[in-house]
C-alpha cells in the first residue's frame, strides 16, 4: 500500500499541512497510523477522504461536511444519509419559495400597501415566523432594517403583517438565503414599493437562481465523491492482512 506524507496530501489541494492534521483530528479524515518516531502515515484512502471532505465542503459547507464525514467514520451511514437529505431538502425548499417569488413579480407593481386591509392572510409575528421558519427575533430585525413595516393593533401594540407584508417577507427570506445584507434587500425593497421598479429584485433573483444551480451541480460532485470513498473504503484491506 503506497504510503503519503501530510505534505503530499496538502500540495494536492494547496492547502497548509496543519489544515490535513486538524481535519483528521475533528474526524473528517480517518485516523492515520504513526512511525515509531510518531509521523503520521497517510494512504491512498486519506487523499480520498481528502477529496470528499472538500468536494461536500464545497456542496453542504464546512459543518454540513464535517457531520457527513464523522457520520461515515463511525460507521453510521444512516446519519450521514439523513444530514444530506436535510440539504437538499433546504434547496428544494429555496427553489420552491423562488419560483413563488417570481410569480409574484408580474403582480408588485398592482400592489399597493394602502389597498390592503385586515383579512384572513393577517398572520402575527409567531405565525409568520413560523411559516418562514425563522424567529421572531430575526422578523425584528428585519423590521429594523426597514424590510418589514407590520401594522400594530392599537389596543394591544401587537404585531400585525398583511398580505404585502408576506410578500416582502417572502422576498427577504429568499434574498438572505442568498446572502444578501439586510441594507441590500431593503434598498430593493424600498424600490419596489416607491417606483414600482422589479429591475433590481429580477437581477437578485437571477443571481440567486445561478447560486441554486451551482449548489446542485457541488451536491452531485459530492454524491460522487462520496460514493467512489465508501467504495475505497468497503475494499479496503483489514490491518495486518497482505497487499
Amino acid at each position: 500500500m503506497r504510503t503519503l506524507r501530510p505534505s503530499d496530501l496538502a500540495r494536492e489541494h494547496a492547502i497548509s499541512t496543519q489544515a490535513v492534521r486538524n481535519y483528521e483530528q475533528d474526524g473528517c479524515l480517518p485516523p492515520a497510523e504513526r512511525t515509531p518516531t510518531g509521523y503520521r502515515i497517510y494512504t491512498d484512502l486519506h487523499a480520498t477522504a481528502l477529496r470528499t471532505y472538500l468536494a461536500q465542503i464545497t456542496a453542504y459547507g464546512h459543518a454540513t461536511a464535517g457531520h457527513i464525514m464523522r457520520a461515515l467514520h463511525s460507521d453510521d451511514l444512516d446519519k450521514a444519509l439523513t444530514t444530506i437529505d436535510r440539504s437538499h431538502s433546504q434547496l428544494l425548499r429555496d427553489r420552491e419559495t423562488l419560483t413563488s417569488v417570481r410569480r409574484a413579480v408580474d403582480h408588485l407593481i398592482s400592489e399597493s400597501r394602502s389597498d390592503t386591509t385586515l383579512s384572513a392572510n393577517t398572520r402575527t409575528i409567531g405565525e409568520l415566523a413560523h411559516h418562514l421558519r425563522v424567529t421572531p427575533a430575526t422578523l425584528r430585525a428585519w423590521e429594523a432594517a426597514g424590510i418589514l413595516t407590520p401594522t400594530r393593533y392599537p389596543t394591544t401594540g401587537y404585531r400585525h403583517y398583511n398580505a404585502t407584508d408576506l410578500r416582502d417577507a417572502e422576498l427577504a427570506h429568499i434574498l438572505r438565503r442568498g446572502h444578501y445584507r439586510l441594507t441590500h434587500i431593503a434598498t430593493v425593497i424600498a424600490q419596489i414599493r416607491a417606483a414600482g421598479s422589479t429591475e433590481a429584485l429580477a437581477s437578485a433573483l437571477d443571481n440567486w437562481q445561478a447560486k441554486l444551480t451551482s449548489q446542485g451541480l457541488a451536491m452531485l460532485d459530492a454524491a460522487a465523491a462520496l460514493s467512489r470513498y465508501m467504495d475505497i473504503r468497503a475494499h479496503r484491506p483489514r490491518p495486518g492482512a497482505p497487499d
